[in-house]
């Protein structure tokens, strides 16, 4: 059947714009003004991007599946000691199918890239708070069970998810409200200073995880003694937090096409691999919440605070109320002045490279 179907071209970096260029990635990239056809027919042929959004799609039913488990095996409507595990299970539905339609469809336009690349930033956020949530619940360890920590812990995720998505949709286009150059390819920090928007980008994911996992760093790293939480679940964070770090990693580095461009262009390259690592690293944390979750049951229910709506899924509301304000903020500058050019590149091999996800 694809056979008889005619599959979009590829190109060279130094035939696409900027923007849309990505660090020693030298071939594979997608018509920068591809139809939304075309973004799906891509998926079925190689380019940079198409194990981009495999990596993700797929894990996304495997999670709704856990999701789904969840929701018909137990009384969630009546037990609030599920509901922090909903909250979080949403969110690891939400963050790769998101991250699998912004890699699909970000080449339609440089307009459509931005905004496909702030709703998968909001999603990560999301994840984050999810994440946050149940370790209130479940993965605090006992000596700090109804401390200040505890108590301040859930709003300071609040705020930390808000932040970090301003921070990441910043590190493409700058302040939304400045009114200058509606030319966004020649806006700060995307292309004018792109090392320094990888960095806020980094940060604003960095620094919401490591808020995150003090608690558990302090469980399974430092706490010596009576109040520190032993039991089989401490490995499986172990793991997680080792494939985060190697995630991080990749991320950052873009390693290993930096080693040798154009080698990785289609297969093996960091993004790739960050997609797999965290995918794997999810599974991990899912699983020791999970154990968690059932292990400290009894002695969380006597001792910790009540679990209420308010706390979780109503903090994810407020959450997704915010932050989809915030993509509304960003994206506004890219409607209002003329629409962004975005063109082939002649084949001259000078174009700089500007790094986009």
């Amino acid at each position: 059947m694809l056979s008889l179907i005619k599959l979009p071209r590829v190109f060279r970096v130094h035939q696409v714009p900027p923007a849309f260029q990505e660090d020693s990635i030298i071939s594979g990239y997608r018509h920068p003004r591809s139809s939304a056809t075309d973004c799906v027919l891509s998926l079925f042929q190689l380019t940079n991007e198409t194990l981009n959004v495999w990596t993700h799609f797929l894990p996304t039913w495997y999670f709704l599946w856990k999701l789904l488990t969840v929701v018909l095996m137990q009384d969630v409507w009546r037990d609030a000691y599920t509901w922090p595990l909903l909250v979080y299970l949403l969110s690891c539905c939400v963050y790769p199918l998101a991250s699998s339609c912004a890699h699909t469809f970000s080449s339609m336009s440089m307009r459509a890239r931005h905004l496909c690349f702030f709703f998968d930033y909001g999603a990560l956020s999301l994840y984050s708070l999810g994440s946050a949530i149940t370790y209130s619940a479940y993965v605090m360890p006992d000596a700090w069970v109804k401390g200040p920590f505890h108590m301040c812990y859930v709003p300071m995720a609040i705020f930390n998810t808000t932040l970090c998505t301003a921070m990441a949709c910043y590190s493409r286009l700058g302040l939304p409200f400045l009114r200058y150059n509606h030319d966004i390819t020649k806006r700060f920090p995307e292309c004018q200073r792109p090392t320094l928007g990888k960095v806020l980008r980094v940060s604003a994911f960095a620094y919401p995880y490591l808020f995150d996992n003090i608690p558990l760093f302090y469980r399974i790293f430092l706490c010596v003694g009576e109040g520190c939480t032993v039991n089989e679940a401490n490995s499986l964070h172990v793991y997680h937090t080792l494939l985060a770090f190697l995630t991080g990693f990749l991320f950052a580095t873009h390693l290993p096409e930096r080693l040798a461009p154009g080698r990785f262009d289609y297969i093996g390259h960091s993004h790739q691999l960050f997609h797999v690592c965290g995918i794997i690293g999810t599974h991990f944390q899912m699983q020791a919440i999970e154990v968690d979750m059932k292990l400290r049951r009894a002695w969380l229910q006597a001792h910790a605070p009540a679990i209420t709506f308010g706390g979780t899924v109503g903090a994810t509301m407020l959450c997704v109320f915010l932050s989809l304000g915030i993509i509304y903020l960003f994206s506004r500058p890219l409607f209002c002045g003329p629409a962004p050019r975005t063109v082939l590149g002649k084949e001259n091999g000078g174009a700089r490279r500007c790094c986009s996800h």
